[in-house]
């Protein structure tokens, strides 16, 4: 049979709800009439997607690669049948945080010079591919490795880490941090897209606490409020300036690469020129 966009947001919906009951009322479907959209793409497909052993229903292998898939197709689809799309084909370059730093304005300025009939939208997106496997952005500035499958990459640079505190902690006095100093203190750490964790210390040296996040307005306000500190890029600075907040070099950790990373296959045709106006913005910048 032929399989439509309803048999995508079928599975899409099962697959956020976990359940057959919560995603058929998503979608105004009678349960019978979900399961049964759900057989026919996996028949399609010839596999299994979703394990229905247990109350709770869980993705298989197969499962879990076709929602990343599936969701990059159905949001291609609706940006194509959009009608505002036929004015104007904006590039949607993602972000989690910081951008590309200081090169973010030159970046944006030179590229309405060149490319004044596409607008180029920059989206920060709390997700750890920034929204690029979801099809939410075209393009996305990553920063650390990269393991999703099915995504191209390109180093652009490597930045300094840099411990972020609150403007009234001891170690605002310290010209330079190292991660001994912060092990008395909790850290902040963005478990979604941020690029710290317990590895970056020796097991002899780790930090007393942990404080979790979820994005870096939550990750700013638990750092200016005297809760934790935390360790970022040299990015950050220029993006995230606040006068109950210090910035202070950590001198003794690994630097962080900075990614270019978009899709495989086809994608906006605009692409190619924006990858070559990063590389000479930021070589123009670091001149």
């Amino acid at each position: 049979m032929t399989i439509e966009l309803r048999h995508l947001r079928a599975f899409l919906a099962i697959a956020d709800e976990g359940n057959v009951t919560r995603a058929a009322a998503r979608l105004h479907l009678s349960q019978p009439a979900l399961s049964r959209t759900l057989r026919q793409l996996e028949d399609h497909l010839g596999a299994r997607l979703v394990d229905r052993s247990t109350h709770h229903l869980e993705l298989t292998a197969e499962g879990q690669t076709f929602r990343d898939k599936a969701r990059v197709a159905l949001a291609a689809v609706e940006t194509a049948l959009d009608p505002a799309g036929l004015r104007s084909w904006p590039l949607r370059l993602g972000h989690t945080w910081a951008a590309l730093g200081d090169h973010t304005v030159p970046l944006l300025r030179r590229w309405d010079e060149t490319h004044p009939g596409i607008p180029l939208e920059l989206l920060r997106i709390d997700d750890r591919t920034a929204g690029l496997t979801q099809g939410q952005v075209d393009v996305a500035v990553l920063r650390g490795a990269v393991n999703s499958a099915g995504l191209r990459t390109e180093p652009l640079l490597s930045e300094q880490r840099v411990v972020v505190m609150p403007a009234d902690s001891p170690l605002a006095a310290l010209p330079r941090v190292t991660l001994a100093d912060l092990t008395p203190h909790p850290i902040a750490v963005n478990t979604v897209s941020g690029t710290t964790t317990l590895d970056l210390w020796p097991p002899a040296i780790r930090p007393v606490a942990t404080i979790e996040v979820t994005n870096t307005d939550e990750w700013l306000i638990a750092i200016a409020a005297g809760r934790a500190v935390g360790i970022s890029t040299s990015a950050t600075p220029s993006n995230h300036m606040h006068p109950s907040l210090v910035y202070r070099p950590l001198a003794d950790a690994p630097t962080v690469p900075v990614l270019l990373a978009w899709r495989e296959g086809p994608g906006h045709p605009a692409l190619p020129h924006l990858v070559a106006l990063v590389h000479e913005v930021i070589a123009a910048g670091n001149a």
